[in-house]
């Protein structure tokens, strides 16, 4: 799988960008703040629907613009297809499948998938639970596109029970003539967020499994050899008491009926608690991704090299996931090489020799490991150019 051509109208600071790319490796070279990131953040956008770099689609639009419109040329073994997305300023954002309007915005997943590995992906081994959740949710949806309808579904869920939630906090008998009624009327969102949730949760078990069949070998090889400790991903469930939970997953069901009654009878004995807070405190948007290296978790105990190679490790596992489909994904490193040392350069350019095509940004030459054979494009004031050679 590759991305033939990219057009931009409005995207960040590009006011209309045209480019043509090839297989292999793609590399664009400018120095900060000329809009190298830009380019691949769209590039990524086109399959993921998200951003690497903020949470909201907001920023990506241009300054003084009403929407932004990024349209892409998918080439894959068996056909051709012609993404455009158009993300618009407070409402819906619209999509269109070689030229045919998609009923909703996510029905244009699937068709492109890529893995973006960047500085932030720290946040994902180092920081909160939610980024690691979202590290495994942009994984599923791109494994399996029909998840994302869960995923919305799930989210507008959870989003009205906490409303309802929020009004028994402000009035005592829960904003209704009686506290039947409540609670009754809790039930219904209840009822929902327990399927959802079991379908999110087996999904990110099943996901789960499939980057520990890799990533133990993967980081030993980033971590060059020096005291490797095994790595160990477990899933933690907020429907489970932390004795209930088990580091290699043994334990856990991995049946959407097992936890439908899993998350049932934890949101009955976490009633008091939710209606004390007002919000929901039983489901997936409450679990985490657990890491190990060792005995030990990764927060708290980890190096500095230890999290950037399993950072690393993360994002090359997921590219065996979504390779295990037919296509290898495209390849995004956005400004990874100057964070990394001369051996693990050379280590990573040679992971990525069987991908179709990858993209890298870099402020200077000197970053890229030595002997990439890539085409080299420059990037500067906007526009973008191929270098001389």
């Amino acid at each position: 799988m590759w991305l033939a051509e990219l057009s931009l109208v409005d995207v960040r600071s590009y006011q209309a960008l045209n480019c043509s790319f090839n297989p292999g490796v793609t590399v664009l070279v400018g120095r900060n703040g000329q809009g190298k990131t830009n380019i691949v953040e769209s590039i990524g956008y086109l399959a993921t629907h998200t951003s690497h770099r903020v949470a909201s689609d907001a920023p990506m639009i241009r300054l003084g613009a009403h929407q932004a419109l990024i349209t892409g040329e998918v080439v894959t073994k068996e056909r051709q297809v012609l993404l455009e997305l158009a993300i618009l300023q407070g409402r819906a954002n619209k999509a269109r499948v070689n030229g045919v309007p998609v009923p909703r915005f996510r029905e244009a997943l699937g068709y492109l998938t890529s893995v973006t590995f960047s500085p932030e992906d720290l946040g994902i081994v180092k920081g909160d639970p939610a980024e690691r959740r979202r590290f495994l949710d942009e994984l599923i949806m791109q494994h399996r596109p029909r998840m994302a309808a869960v995923y919305s579904d799930y989210e507008h869920t959870l989003k009205q029970r906490n409303a309802l939630l929020k009004s028994g906090l402000a009035r005592p008998n829960g904003g209704q003539p009686s506290a039947a009624a409540f609670t009754s009327m809790l039930a219904v969102w209840d009822e929902q967020l327990v399927k959802l949730g079991a379908q999110l949760t087996v999904a990110r078990l099943a996901m789960v499994e499939q980057l520990a069949a890799t990533i133990v070998s993967t980081y030993a090889t980033l971590a060059q050899g020096a005291a490797v400790l095994d790595v160990a991903l477990a899933y933690r469930s907020s429907a489970l008491k932390p004795d209930d939970d088990s580091k290699d997953n043994v334990s856990l069901p991995n049946d959407e009926q097992s936890w439908t009654a899993l998350l049932d009878e934890a949101l009955l004995k976490a009633r008091a608690q939710e209606r004390a807070r007002g919000i929901t405190v039983v489901g997936p948007h409450r679990d985490d991704l657990v890491l190990s290296l060792g005995p030990h978790p990764v927060r708290g105990f980890a190096s500095q090299g230890e999290c950037w190679s399993l950072a690393l490790a993360l994002r090359l596992a997921s590219i065996n996931v979504l390779a295990s489909q037919g296509d290898s994904p495209v390849v995004i490193l956005d400004d990874v090489f100057a964070e990394l040392d001369s051996g693990r350069r050379l280590m990573l350019r040679d992971f990525l020799t069987g991908v179709d095509q990858v993209f890298i940004t870099a402020a200077v030459e000197e970053d890229l490991p030595s002997e990439l054979v890539a085409d080299r494009l420059d990037v500067r004031d906007g526009t973008v150019s191929p270098r001389a050679a």
